[in-house]
């Protein structure tokens, strides 16, 4: 593979998605260095998410070029599943085997995936799973964890395939608002170790303190991007202000909604 191309871990030019008669992506530019954290942020059906499933070909795009660590993914003739080793990816939903402890999830897949002995592979979850706070888990049934707990569960199995960058997609937006909080502090942990990192949230304060990049999506564009500062703090743009009134003052935003009513 070739090696990154000055400094981007992501890149992204023209990227188009239809699902049939609905173009979801329409003409999507950007890219995300090495060690840059970038969140992306928006309305419900903006295309976020079908923009994180396109980077690594769980979605395939109806046109445009995505280039991962310096592999063009979508080149027909790319081996996806090489080039997913080197991404860990995080769902709104666990997806953790429910049969299996957690141990033995984050185990899986470094066997058959990388090869790796039954001794190193367990070597590595433990290590993982005392990462997120879990390392008294190991032996728990996904059924037995709270969903905080079983979305850390979840990244550290992503950890265990020693990727290069990280995706998450909104990975908090199925708990409860008091579990939150942990799983938000092992993101920002892997910030600050200089993890690459492209996060689908509606997480604000996140976005705020760890985001070295913000990107606001709507309709299927890029509306604008910036540093936290300029585009959660200070946004040029009516669509991103209105969003944001929305997302960080719900009630005042019904309020106005109401005095527009004749």
């Amino acid at each position: 593979m070739k090696p990154e191309q000055d400094g981007k871990a992501i890149d992204v030019q023209g990227l188009h998605k239809s699902f049939g008669a609905l173009e979801v992506l329409r003409g999507i530019d950007f890219s995300v260095a090495r060690g840059e954290v970038v969140c992306v942020i928006g309305p419900s059906g903006s295309g976020k998410s079908t923009l994180l499933r396109c980077v690594n070909l769980l979605e395939e795009p109806s046109a445009g070029r995505v280039t991962v660590a310096g592999t063009e993914v979508t080149d027909p003739d790319v081996d996806i599943d090489r080039v997913r080793r080197r991404i860990g990816m995080v769902f709104q939903a666990f997806n953790l085997f429910p049969h299996l402890t957690a141990l033995e999830n984050l185990t899986i897949a470094q066997r058959r995936v990388l090869g790796r002995g039954r001794a190193e592979a367990e070597r590595t979850a433990r290590a993982h799973l005392e990462r997120v706070g879990l390392g008294d888990k190991a032996a728990a049934y996904p059924a037995q964890l709270s969903g905080g707990q079983q979305q850390r569960v979840a990244i550290a199995r992503a950890l265990s395939m020693d990727p290069e960058l990280m995706l998450f997609d909104e990975p908090t937006s199925a708990l409860d608002p008091e579990l939150v909080g942990d799983v938000l502090a092992v993101m920002r942990s892997l910030a600050r170790d200089g993890m690459t990192m492209l996060v689908v949230t509606h997480e604000m304060s996140f976005a705020r303190e760890v985001a070295d990049r913000v990107v606001f999506m709507d309709g299927g564009v890029i509306v604008e991007e910036g540093t936290p500062e300029q585009v959660v703090g200070a946004p040029r743009h009516e669509r991103t202000r209105a969003f944001l009134a929305r997302v960080l003052d719900p009630a005042a935003a019904e309020v106005g909604e109401a005095d527009e009513v004749p």
